[in-house]
């Protein structure tokens, strides 16, 4: 019997629209444990809907970047092959649920992404979690800077979008590493949106043209760093990220790994290929995309897809008959 050839041998178009399938699975699937205060359960309800729905997608997907190493909870794990083989070889970033904690408290800002490029073009950052990042839009390639002070960055935003640096808003995560951080956001006059979970999310709405965000600043996970890069290559904007060890051992393992520290990775160097793609649906509302909605015999998903070949930001909503994802 004749081995099937690759259909073709870099992702294309269609790959978008087989991907935001798998992403709408999980979040209908995480939708009935929003507010149950079971974060695990959500997830592996995600997971399992995930890895189902990708085993169809024409391609070979290898997952670089998985969720769940970092407090066991169940997951897609790095090294794990997807897709029916029968595409290009991609790398996938996945990420079930990104804010299951969000999805367990019933709060905001809950999505289900994937992102995805050609074949060994994605950073493996896993041997150091965490990275600074700065994420912001397409008039601010060269503007912003990762190693200025965030008062210098927030007056060369101010001045280059002509407002007032309080009228400025910043995205940062709600974590106590940021306090310093917050302070001097307020200091320098400009106001903070706290983001629970979701740093991704935050990163993605910065980016965009009619973001809430002007900026995403602080430190969070370096896997989240490398699939925004995907989604912000798409949208032409800027992200700076530098990796930050806590610790002596975690550093000794990323120079072990060829990585660079006090280096100032920017969006070619997180994901090499220009053909990503990023997409992401709605597990609860939020500022980039609305959660999951049962509307009589209807279950309504909103995703948004996003591809750095053709420079496509494409907004996808789905009406999906509720009897077909009943439990058996």
């Amino acid at each position: 019997m004749t081995e099937h050839a690759p259909l073709f041998e870099n992702p294309d178009r269609n790959l978008a629209l087989e991907l935001v399938r798998a992403t709408e699975a999980a979040a209908i699937r995480a939708t009935p444990f929003i507010g149950h205060g079971n974060k695990n359960a959500a997830d592996g309800a995600a997971v399992d809907a995930m890895r189902k729905f990708l085993g169809t997608v024409n391609f070979s997907g290898t997952v670089v970047i998985g969720e769940g190493e970092k407090d066991e909870a169940p997951m897609l794990y790095n090294g794990e092959v997807v897709g029916n083989g029968r595409g290009p070889a991609c790398d996938i970033a996945v990420d079930p649920i990104d804010g299951t904690s969000l999805t367990a408290a019933g709060r905001r800002n809950a999505i289900s992404m994937i992102a995805a490029a050609d074949r060994g073009s994605m950073l493996d950052a896993s041997s150091v979690f965490y990275m600074q990042k700065l994420v912001a839009g397409p008039d601010l390639v060269g503007v912003v800077d990762i190693r200025l002070p965030i008062g210098e960055n927030l007056r060369a935003i101010a001045n280059a979008r002509g407002r007032a640096v309080s009228e400025l808003q910043v995205a940062v995560l709600d974590r106590p590493r940021h306090e310093d951080l917050v302070r001097d956001i307020r200091a320098a006059g400009a106001g903070t949106r706290l983001l629970l979970d979701g740093d991704v999310a935050g990163g993605i709405d910065a980016a965009s043209v009619d973001g809430l965000f002007d900026i995403c600043v602080g430190t969070g996970g370096s896997p989240e760093g490398v699939a925004t890069a995907c989604a912000i290559k798409a949208l032409g904007g800027v992200i700076q990220t530098i990796l930050a060890p806590q610790s002596d051992e975690e550093r000794q393992r990323g120079l072990d790994a060829g990585l660079k520290f006090d280096h100032v990775y920017e969006a070619d160097e997180l994901v090499k290929s220009d053909n990503t793609f990023f997409v992401a649906t709605g597990v609860t509302d939020g500022n980039l995309v609305s959660g999951v909605r049962r509307r009589g015999h209807i279950i309504r998903t909103e995703s948004i897809v996003l591809r750095s070949h053709s420079g496509t930001i494409r907004r996808v909503i789905a009406d999906h008959l509720a009897e077909r994802w009943l439990d058996d």
